[in-house]
């Protein structure tokens, strides 16, 4: 006989299947985010989903200066060329793949910490950017994306023509 449920003992209810979703494994809760900001949800996407592979997010670190706004990632072990950067003058996207040079088998490792995978990385900017200008460059692991702002309060004077 199965044990009734919290909820069961709680409202005198055994013969009513609708507390089943709580007390079903394959809506598992998710926990997310830290301190006051930690909540949980209640995992119920479907099958085809799982078997997805899932995708890293990408570490960042934006910055501006008095002409641009500055993104920096590492990217250590993930080739330049990898790296599909998009960009509109509001949102950036950064994704790629660190493939995983396995040297030794899976029993052999006593931790495993990296991430190996493809990861993904969408950023809404702070301020419009000019797309045309941006620049990306890789050094020691560190992608270093410069995106220079659009100058709102640059002006300009038309003349008009006679036709």
């Amino acid at each position: 006989m199965k044990k009734p449920s919290f909820l069961s003992r709680i409202t005198g209810n055994s013969g009513d299947d609708s507390e089943d979703f709580f007390d079903d494994s394959s809506h598992p809760a998710v926990f997310e985010g830290e301190g006051g900001e930690r909540h949980a949800r209640i995992n119920t996407r479907d099958e085809k989903w799982a078997a997805e592979e899932p995708q890293g997010e990408l570490a960042v670190d934006i910055y501006q200066t008095p002409d641009a706004i500055v993104v920096k990632a590492l990217v250590a072990g993930v080739q330049p060329v990898s790296i599909d950067i998009s960009l509109t003058r509001e949102m950036l996207t950064i994704s790629g793949m660190r493939e995983d040079e396995r040297e030794v088998e899976e029993d052999n490792y006593f931790q495993r910490e990296l991430y190996w995978g493809s990861f993904s990385r969408t950023i809404l900017l702070p301020e419009e950017v000019d797309v045309d200008m941006a620049e990306a460059s890789e050094k020691h692991g560190i992608l270093m994306i410069s995106l220079p702002k659009i100058n709102k309060k640059r002006q300009t004077k038309l003349k008009v023509r006679s036709r």
